[in-house]
């Protein structure tokens, strides 16, 4: 029988994402044991101390293990942390020792959305693709610049590392993992119990953009607020560059180290949101949306919508349209 190890970290952290890879992985043994197969995992929870109290001593788990007392494991999982990420990493530092070791032995690692950052600091990301919520991407980048964060992505899958986005998109990294290890019957199985909407790959349509504004480089935090103020105008790059005594390549460069998008990536994420935010909430039409956000081609603006968002506008509207949705 193999070994899964849920790891319960020191500090705030979220129990659903404990619980729910607990459940969904006790779920896929009795599923097996109903088809005459022995269980294909004995899963514990291990932790730094018998006991770990979350949200404000609300809930306490109480793992089955100590951590030092599992010596090999062949599947980790990680759970998400709370928002103070840099406090969560010197409160686990032996977490992330254990998990050098582990993955040295040969175990597969999975982190749940913000616990790629536990995952990051164990130097294991360096060089490869990982996500992580959206919400934290910038942090993220910052704090970890050698990693590839790709943060559209549901589920990445690299080397026997593995990484989702954020809150419960964790559950199809569980249904990835379950079929990965159990087979495909078994993940449509849990899909269909645990009513979770099975092969979803992208985060995409629950993004925000809000702007990395998390630098120093304060002429580049002006030019991102004329960009995003004026974002439905026609905007000449050059002229931009030159209001601020640059030229276009220092411009473009400059402003790219800094928030990780060219200026006119930015422009077009900026239009795009401010168009999301409308198909939301008015009976405005694809083309007046298009139209209000500085955008005259409509296959251009339906391309690049779904480029950035992951759905056309049209789809867009009906999902998250408030009137659309009571009629």
């Amino acid at each position: 029988m193999k070994h899964l190890t849920i790891v319960v970290p020191k500090g705030p952290h979220n129990l659903s994402s404990v619980v729910g890879a607990y459940k969904i992985f006790t779920r896929a043994n009795s599923y097996w044991e109903s088809q005459g197969r022995q269980p294909l995992f004995k899963v514990q929870l291990a932790g730094l101390s018998k006991t770990v109290k979350l949200h404000d001593d609300l809930f306490t788990v109480k793992p089955h293990v100590l951590l030092n007392q599992v010596e090999q494991t062949d599947l980790v999982i990680i759970p998400s942390l709370n928002h103070d990420f840099k406090a969560a990493l010197p409160q686990n530092k032996v977490i992330i020792s254990w998990l050098q070791e582990q993955h040295t032995k040969g175990a597969a690692i999975a982190s749940i959305c913000t616990g790629a950052f536990l995952l990051a600091a164990t130097g294991l990301l360096k060089g490869k693709t990982c996500s992580t919520h959206w919400i934290a991407a910038d942090k993220f980048r910052l704090m970890f610049p050698d990693v590839n964060l790709v943060a559209d992505q549901i589920i990445t899958d690299e080397g026997g590392i593995y990484t989702n986005g954020g809150a419960y998109s964790f559950l199809n990294l569980m249904l990835y993992l379950v079929e990965k290890y159990y087979d495909r019957s078994t993940a449509v199985f849990c899909s269909k119990v645990f009513q979770i909407d099975i092969d979803r790959n992208s985060q995409s349509p629950f993004m925000i953009f809000s702007g990395q504004k998390e630098h120093g480089d304060e002429l580049i935090k002006k030019a991102q607020m004329y960009l995003e103020q004026n974002s439905a105008e026609q905007i000449n790059m050059e002229v931009l560059a030159s209001q601020f005594a640059l030229g276009r390549r220092s411009f473009d460069r400059r402003f790219k180290t800094a928030t990780g998008n060219t200026p006119l990536e930015y422009l077009q994420r900026a239009r795009i949101e401010a168009a999301k935010k409308s198909l939301e909430s008015t009976r405005k039409s694809i083309n007046e949306v298009m139209y209000d956000v500085g955008y005259v081609d409509v296959k251009a603006f339906r391309e690049l919508f779904r480029k950035i968002s992951g759905m056309s506008p049209m789809a867009y509207k009906e999902r998250y349209n408030k009137e659309l949705a009571q009629i």
